[in-house]
C-alpha cells in the first residue's frame, strides 16, 4: 500500500504543524522564569519586615475618644519605630488618625497604650503602616 499525494495532503490538514516556534517558546519560558524570580524576591523581602504592629485590644471611651493597646514587634529593639493608626466609624469613614512613636527599647515585642481623639464615634482601630522611625 502506497501513500498518494492526496493522502499526504489530507494527513497534513488533519495534523497541522506546531503553532509556536522554538524561539517563541524560549522567550515565553524566559518571561515566566523572570516572573517567578520576581515573585520569590518580593515574597522574601516582604516576609520579614523590620517593624510590625497590630492592635491587641481597644475600647470606645466616648464619642470623641478611643483607647487601644498597640503591639509592636521589631527584630532589633534598638531601632525606634513609627506606626500610623486610623479609627473608623460604623460607616467606614476615617474619624481619627495618629502617628505613634515607639522609642528604642530592650524587648523585641513591645506594647504601647495609646489614646486617639475622634470627631465622630469610632468603632474600629487599625494599623495602617508601621516602620522604622
Amino acid at each position: 500500500m502506497t501513500i498518494t499525494e492526496a493522502d499526504r495532503e489530507r494527513i497534513r490538514r488533519r495534523y497541522p504543524p506546531k503553532r509556536l516556534s522554538p524561539v517563541v517558546i524560549a522567550v515565553i519560558g524566559m518571561v515566566i522564569l523572570a516572573l517567578v524570580g520576581y515573585v520569590i524576591w518580593v515574597a522574601s523581602h516582604r516576609a520579614n519586615p523590620p517593624v510590625t504592629g497590630r492592635i491587641d485590644t481597644f475600647a470606645v471611651v466616648s464619642d470623641n475618644e478611643m483607647r487601644a493597646t498597640l503591639a509592636v514587634e521589631r527584630p532589633d529593639p534598638a531601632v525606634a519605630a513609627k506606626c500610623f493608626l486610623i479609627v473608623q466609624a460604623v460607616s467606614y469613614d476615617r474619624v481619627g488618625e495618629r502617628w505613634i512613636d515607639i522609642p528604642p527599647g530592650t524587648e523585641q515585642a513591645t506594647q504601647v497604650e495609646v489614646t486617639l481623639r475622634t470627631f465622630k464615634r469610632g468603632t474600629a482601630i487599625t494599623v495602617e503602616n508601621c516602620g522604622p522611625a
